[in-house]
């Protein structure tokens, strides 16, 4: 009797401790930041916006789209040649800072089960968005140079397609976008001391 006591206690018992080992590992890594990644692809990870935001995925890689877009204003523009060139140097001086940043932080980009990685990235370093860093830097030099804000434009939509990609946390994105405003900032001073050397 005794027996067949303790083999229905422990037959039901080792499913249940599995059960709640499964289910209580990954809510424990659950963050706020998580949550909200978890949220925007709930909302927006679907198509057409999915396809939409590999394709910013692909021209913000390296930042190259961006200076593929300085490279044309150069050719094009040859009155602010200069003005160009240097706005292109910006976009790459703040792709090259936010790598940097990366480097000495090490964080991590999402790995939460819930988080659906849509894209491929070149490492698993996450903070700064170096996507977000040099668009901002470049909406703010070349929409200068074009005479339009482009910010409102281009940054938002960059930075959320981060999110729906599933591979940024939403202070990567915030804290890029800062990055390269601030080395806009500094481009824009140097070549306005420049120009009154000049």
């Amino acid at each position: 009797m005794d027996v067949e006591l303790t083999t229905v206690a422990t037959e039901p018992i080792e499913p249940i401790e599995s059960e709640q080992t499964t289910e209580e590992g990954p809510p424990a890594a659950v963050t706020a930041e998580t949550t909200a990644v978890r949220r925007v692809q709930h909302v927006l990870a679907a198509q057409p916006v999915v396809t939409v935001a590999k394709g910013m995925s692909k021209f913000g890689d390296h930042a190259l789209g961006w200076l593929a877009v300085g490279a044309v204003g150069a050719i094009t523009d040859r009155r602010r040649r200069r003005e160009w060139v240097l706005a292109a140097a910006g976009v790459a001086a703040s792709h090259g800072a936010s790598i940097a940043v990366k480097r000495l932080v090490r964080r991590n980009r999402p790995g939460d089960p819930g988080i659906r990685v849509l894209v491929d990235t070149p490492s698993r370093l996450s903070f700064p968005s170096s996507h977000a860093t040099s668009t901002t830097t470049a909406a703010i030099l070349y929409g200068r140079l074009l005479g339009r804000g482009l910010g409102p434009v281009v940054v938002p939509p960059m930075m959320i397609s981060r999110l729906v990609l599933g591979v940024h946390y939403p202070s990567d994105v915030l804290v890029g976008s800062g990055l390269g405003g601030a080395v806009a900032l500094g481009v824009r001073r140097y070549g306005e001391r420049r120009r009154n050397r000049g």
